[in-house]
């Protein structure tokens, strides 16, 4: 994966957050990072932490580094690195604040996909549909792009969920504060090896964050500037 982004004909910066991967992930990735240190950024954390908590932290990095422009993406090749190109298309044109690789918009499919992760994805969808009235064809897509200007709006206190529900929040806040959502379709193609890490605990955290999601506003609370008065200079007055 770090490979196929850095061949693109965009310069790509990869950040890479490991949470303590038993695979070897981060010492696979310090070895590429040798032949791209400018390139390739990697965050090791102890622990699962989370993946929601991975990709804020992601978030604030790239803000703090100044981007312009920050995707989200799977690293199993269930999305194709060279839609990253097609996503950037949409934020650096205007067409959208964020934009969304979707399964569900006319042209995007699922390949190799169980038919109970169909349903249960699918289902997903209709469901955050109509509690949120967020007409985001596929809410829990994990292939997001965003304009630095919406997640520096987002305040990220607020994002409560770790698991997929996590992925819906942030579609929401991003409308709630008024941002146009795009969404593009792609092929998401169902990994060959490793294994998901969809439980009862994370649909459950779904089904129940979705609706608490209606109550809650993610806007940064606005600085208040108190202004001093100069009794002495009123008086004068």
């Amino acid at each position: 994966m770090l490979h196929a982004v850095l061949s693109l004909s965009k310069p790509f910066h990869v950040l890479v957050v490991d949470d303590g991967s038993p695979d070897g992930t981060a010492e696979i990735v310090k070895k590429v990072q040798l032949a791209h240190p400018e390139k390739i950024t990697l965050k090791e954390r102890s622990g699962k932490l989370g993946l929601g908590t991975a990709y804020i932290v992601g978030f604030v990095w790239g803000l703090e580094q100044g981007f312009d422009f920050i995707f989200e993406m799977d690293c199993d090749f269930s999305h194709n690195p060279k839609d990253l190109l097609r996503l950037l298309e949409v934020l650096s044109t205007g067409q959208g604040d964020v934009v969304v690789g979707s399964r569900y918009v006319k042209g995007g499919k699922c390949v190799n996909w169980p038919f109970d992760r169909k349903i249960l994805s699918y289902g997903a969808s209709i469901y955050t549909r109509l509690i949120t009235w967020m007409w985001v064809k596929d809410p829990t897509a994990g292939f997001v792009g965003y304009r630095n200007e919406v997640l520096q709006a987002i305040d990220f206190d607020k994002i409560k969920f770790i698991g997929y529900a996590f992925q819906i929040e942030m579609k929401y806040a991003a409308r709630q504060l008024g941002f146009k959502i795009k969404e593009i379709p792609i092929t998401f193609t169902d990994r060959i090896v490793g294994e998901s890490k969809m439980n009862k605990g994370i649909v459950k955290e779904a089904v129940w964050g979705v609706i608490q999601m209606r109550w809650i506003s993610f806007a940064k609370k606005k600085k208040k500037v108190m202004a001093s008065l100069n009794l002495a200079e009123r008086s004068r007055r």
